[in-house]
């Protein structure tokens, strides 16, 4: 699988536009799934053009959460591309123009070695992908507890990576995790950074993570 991130606060490429707010495209086998679409859809589509991202190709869009830093660009992606099945959790309402709207209320399947966390604590999911290595998390803001994240993601297999927006995470709870890679809203980056130097990916738009 490759992980590259589009939209970010940091950049790490001078023609994309950091901006507030999360989105990933997730290349899985066959499968080109848009986790989030972060807050502005002009930028979301203008570093995807510049990353090369032909927004028709994506098959699936999942939805982290309803904060807008994370659904503002639906509408515009939607706008190009209106074939794609969205998975949100349930809190995400009003989903206009795509081919079909799916809730995510427990942990399921989306695909093979595809999973969602389903809707935690009333707020937010995170999808989870089954790789050699293990399972890699995708995260948008870990509204939830970062612990309850991996714990529900250990039902998929063991967790080998964190990919994503991580609050106020206590490092500490990513010592069995084997890569991190800390983006958007993270509060303890500089620390995460020191204290898991060899297994540390800095983040930003731009950022591509291969994962066997």
């Amino acid at each position: 699988m490759k992980i590259t991130i589009i939209y970010d606060n940091t950049t790490l490429r001078d023609e994309l536009q950091p901006d507030w707010g999360f989105s990933a495209l997730v290349a899985y086998q066959e499968k080109r799934i848009l986790f989030d679409t972060g807050a502005n859809g002009s930028i979301l589509l203008s570093n995807m053009q510049k990353l090369d991202i032909d927004p028709n190709d994506i098959q699936d869009v999942v939805i982290s959460h309803a904060h807008f830093d994370h659904t503002g660009g639906l509408s515009a992606f939607l706008n190009v591309n209106n074939s794609v099945k969205v998975w949100g959790p349930p809190s995400f309402r009003g989903v206009k123009n795509a081919k079909e709207t799916i809730d995510m209320d427990a942990p399921g399947k989306l695909y093979e070695g595809i999973y969602s966390t389903g809707e935690l604590e009333g707020i937010e999911q995170a999808m989870c992908c089954e790789t050699q290595k293990g399972i890699v998390i995708i995260v948008g803001c870990s509204h939830p507890r970062m612990d309850h994240i991996i714990d529900v993601a250990s039902q998929f297999g063991r967790v080998y990576a964190v990919i994503g927006g991580m609050h106020g995470t206590r490092p500490e709870l990513l010592e069995g995790v084997d890569l991190i890679c800390p983006t958007h809203c993270t509060q303890h980056k500089s620390e995460m950074k020191s204290l898991y130097s060899q297994k540390y990916i800095e983040g930003g738009a731009g950022c591509q993570i291969a994962i066997d």
